[in-house]
């Protein structure tokens, strides 16, 4: 009988065993979400071209998409914990199918924006859903759950340089609706996922109270996150200067093509997209706070040493880099979601949200730095930003 079938089918499972089938269904829906995300800084180098912005622009084209995400995605959070509405799912992706039609038709910088705003809203709805589905499936293998569940976004989005090299270079930017097929699949199978998450909303722990002994705010998770906040900007930024503005540091710098450059970004997304899948089990074994605080400050000698090397070096050394850095980007949602159990999709949105925020952020920053201080000055900054994790040892233990 199919794992999908009926409640009552899974009723033994859900405190036990992971319930695979959903969490691959719910992780393949990752990457085409952010796969659909994934297009508007892969579209940047065309973008520049085709319309003549600048990178101040560009940053805040990256800055509306994130922000749209991250502010959008705690309130979904808190909501549906209150009231889950398992198909708010296919209709937020509905959205994203909209804006990237849109997108590659749009006219003008404005335009570019509104469409931007849609698939925001898509991610927004999806992300914080998506983790609580993630957690009703995960049964005791929560690092495990989130891992399967994050690795497929982070593999959606180590696609935008393929993308960029197989579909945007030729194509141009009209070559961004044809992403509107990939979107479409993730609504008919997000809508088969609903119908599961629905079965499931029994299995839901229950929001903390005032009792003695349920999650509550206190002094120590106040602080917990807090610091997660700070971590999760040293990530993001630094991740935000690799993925948006590294490849044209690769073209002024080794004098490569568009193209060219591309295959060190896909170099640093898809072995981060590994990292993330590994770093759950990982974590789940010698536990979170060690991945969390090791992911960053292992990190630190790579950033710093890549803008003086040579280009095969420099491949080599980003790949590193991905692979470490994002090892603690699910284990960063499973922490907070522990913290406070009864509040699954309100953490999963902050954190998670978060990230998108801060990329937001980093990314318009970049920006205006380059156009000031220029490209050089600007990577050499951004190459100390993972030091800033030595604030992870500070955070609370797992237990």
């Amino acid at each position: 009988m199919s794992t999908l079938a009926t409640p009552n089918a899974l009723s033994s499972k859900v405190t036990q065993n992971p319930t695979y089938k959903v969490l691959i269904f719910l992780g393949i829906c990752h990457l085409l979400n952010d796969t659909l995300q994934a297009i508007i800084p892969a579209m940047f180098p065309i973008l520049e071209a085709s319309l003549g912005l600048n990178f101040t622009q560009l940053g805040l084209i990256a800055f509306v998409l994130n922000m749209v995400s991250s502010c959008l995605q705690p309130v979904v959070g808190i909501y549906t914990d209150k009231s889950p509405l398992p198909y708010l799912l296919p209709v937020g992706l509905s959205l994203s199918l909209i804006g990237v039609l849109g997108l590659g038709f749009a006219p003008s910088f404005l335009t570019i924006l509104l469409f931007v705003v849609l698939i925001g809203f898509g991610s927004a709805v999806f992300h914080p859903e998506g983790s609580r589905v993630a957690y009703l499936a995960a049964g005791n293998r929560r690092g495990l759950a989130q891992s399967i569940y994050q690795v497929g976004g982070n593999t959606g989005h180590a696609l935008a340089p393929v993308m960029t090299a197989f579909v945007l270079v030729p194509l141009g930017q009209k070559g961004a609706s044809i992403f509107s097929i990939a979107a479409l699949l993730a609504v008919v199978i997000l809508f088969y996922i609903a119908k599961w998450y629905k079965s499931q909303l029994v299995y839901l722990p229950p929001r903390p109270g005032k009792k003695k002994g349920q999650s509550e705010w206190n002094k120590e998770i106040i602080l917990a996150l807090v610091l997660l906040v700070f971590i999760v900007f040293a990530r993001s930024w630094y991740s935000s200067a690799i993925s948006n503005f590294y490849a044209f540091y690769v073209i002024s710098e080794y004098g490569m093509t568009i193209a060219q450059s591309q295959a060190y970004i896909f170099a640093f997304l898809i072995t981060g997209a590994v990292g993330t899948f590994f770093g759950g089990p990982v974590a789940d074994r010698f536990g979170r706070k060690n991945v969390i605080a090791y992911s960053l400050l292992l990190t630190t000698p790579m950033a710093i040493i890549l803008p003086y090397l040579p280009p095969f070096a420099a491949f080599i050394v980003i790949a590193l880099m991905g692979l470490v850095l994002m090892s603690s980007f699910s284990v960063m949602v499973v922490y907070a979601q522990e913290l406070m159990p009864g509040k699954i999709g309100t953490m999963s949105g902050l954190i998670v949200g978060l990230a998108f925020g801060m990329g937001a952020i980093g990314s318009i920053a970049l920006g205006v730095l380059i156009d000031t201080i220029g490209l050089n000055e600007t990577m050499l900054i951004a190459s100390f930003l993972p030091a800033l994790g030595v604030v992870a040892y500070f955070l609370p233990k797992d237990k």
